[in-house]
Parts: structure tokens; C-alpha cells; sequence
């Protein structure tokens, strides 16, 4: 575990740190070997594929669209060209069997020039 990263969850309010926490776990758990460090302001996982980041009233967790098809792409919000992400606003927004398999997805198929 990255001490930056820890720094970075900690000083969130509630409920934002508590959600970090959990998706943290999340990623570690669905990708055992997953290089995680603070980029971009925010964590960042298996080389930038993958980030949470605290927002005002909600958590953001980006995912890494290169190498996916539409289809795939759809499952996400926004309209980055290179990330897309999805908000969790409380724990219990958190679908952790979803979230896993997206995860493993994105990590499988995901293209990414950092990586």
C-alpha cells in the first residue's frame, strides 16, 4: 500500500473516505498484484488504468476505455476519449460484485499507453 495513497484517503470527509476505503480493498482483492500510487491528484491503479478520486458529494472510479468496444464503453458514465468512470455517492452504491467484473475487464482488454 502506497503511503501517498493513504494520505490521500485519509484527509477525505465522510462518507467519500469510507467508499475509498472499500474500493481500495476492491482492487486489491480482484487484482492481487496491482501497483497502486497517487497521479493526477488522485489514486491510481495498475498503471493508470484505473483511479478513485474523492468529489464534493460522491467518488469517482475511472476506468481505462482503450481497447474496449462501444458496447463495453457504454457501461460507463462521461465522454472522456481515454477514461470513463463510474460516481458512487454511499456504501451502499457500492456493487462490489459489478465493480469487480468491470475491474477484471478493463484489466484484461484495456490498452494503456502508461502501462
Amino acid at each position: 500500500m502506497d503511503k501517498q495513497v493513504d494520505e490521500y484517503i485519509e484527509k477525505q470527509n465522510s462518507p467519500q473516505k469510507e467508499i475509498l476505503q472499500k474500493l481500495r480493498t476492491i482492487f486489491h482483492k480482484t487484482i492481487p498484484s496491482c501497483e497502486e500510487k497517487k497521479a493526477w491528484g488522485v489514486a491510481v491503479f495498475a498503471g493508470g488504468k484505473f483511479y478513485i478520486a474523492a468529489i464534493k458529494n460522491r467518488v469517482h472510479i475511472g476506468f481505462s476505455i482503450n481497447g474496449l468496444n462501444n458496447e463495453e464503453i457504454d457501461m460507463f458514465e462521461g465522454s472522456g476519449k481515454t477514461m470513463r468512470h463510474i460516481k458512487i455517492h454511499s456504501l451502499d452504491d457500492i456493487n462490489e460484485d459489478k465493480l469487480v467484473k468491470l475491474i477484471k475487464m478493463v484489466d484484461k482488454k484495456s490498452i494503456c499507453s502508461q502501462c
